[in-house]
């Protein structure tokens, strides 16, 4: 499936840029209007299907992406086919390795995705022009550090419990920033991963998964529509399931 192409060169602000919940808190958003349109000028908004791979470990590095919408799966793979999801991304999170030679991780549409793709020599020459957009991307690239250092302590320290209650707390506060924003205090969102991937992030089998999320649906805690629709009524009251 080829992704889907849109044109977003204006002659002032590109009106997609104007538009786009992502980029205010993304990496655009130091941006001023002139350098959104340089930008503009190289980019090219693709969205893709679940189950598309977006880049590939060990490949070269190409082009650098800004999430817009949906989930995207990071990966690694051993020898023997072994799989380990290492993370999850999220609107408005950088995909790519920044200076970088060629990628380290695979990534994968989780969910439907939206990207705004540039190419690494424009995005690279942009970043040596503006300092802002240095100092974005980072502030992005440590807050990826500090999460993957809190979910070490969710894998090594949390029970099987906490575990999925935390996964579902992630999924509930990052799968929708505008909508988060709005409603802070319940959530609804389609499982981006099946429960052989949840099992992959948390380190546990599937039927453990199957077990948890049954018994957060028994304490209420959350209900479960058709396998993979999550609602959760309460918030604070998942978090507080989450150790």
């Amino acid at each position: 499936m080829q992704p889907e192409r849109r044109d977003i060169h204006n002659s002032t602000t590109p009106a997609l840029c104007m538009s786009c919940e992502a980029r205010h808190n993304g990496m655009c958003g130091v941006l001023d209007a002139k350098q959104l349109l340089l930008m503009s000028r190289h980019t090219r908004i693709e969205t893709h299907a679940a189950g598309t791979e977006l880049i590939g470990d060990s490949t070269p590095i190409t082009s650098y992406a800004n999430v817009m919408r949906g989930v995207i799966k990071l990966t690694k793979i051993l020898e023997d086919g072994r799989q380990q999801v290492v993370g999850l991304q999220f609107a408005p999170d950088f995909l790519g390795r920044l200076f970088g030679e060629e990628h380290r991780v695979n990534a994968e549409a989780a969910s439907e995705v939206t990207i705004c793709r540039v190419p690494k020599t424009a995005l690279e020459q942009l970043v040596a022009d503006s300092p802002a957009l240095e100092h974005r991307l980072m502030q992005q690239a440590l807050r990826e550090l500090d999460d993957a250092r809190d979910w070490m302590l969710t894998l090594g320290r949390k029970t099987a419990a906490e575990k999925v209650a935390s996964f579902l707390y992630l999924i509930a506060t990052h799968i929708d920033p505008a909508a988060f924003a709005r409603r802070p205090d319940s959530a609804s969102f389609d499982l981006p991963l099946g429960r052989a991937d949840i099992g992959d992030f948390l380190g546990l089998t599937i039927e453990t998964v199957s077990r948890q999320l049954t018994k957060l649906r028994t304490d209420k805690v959350i209900t479960i529509v058709n396998t993979r629709h999550v609602d959760i009524p309460d918030l604070a009251r998942l978090k507080g399931r989450c150790g």
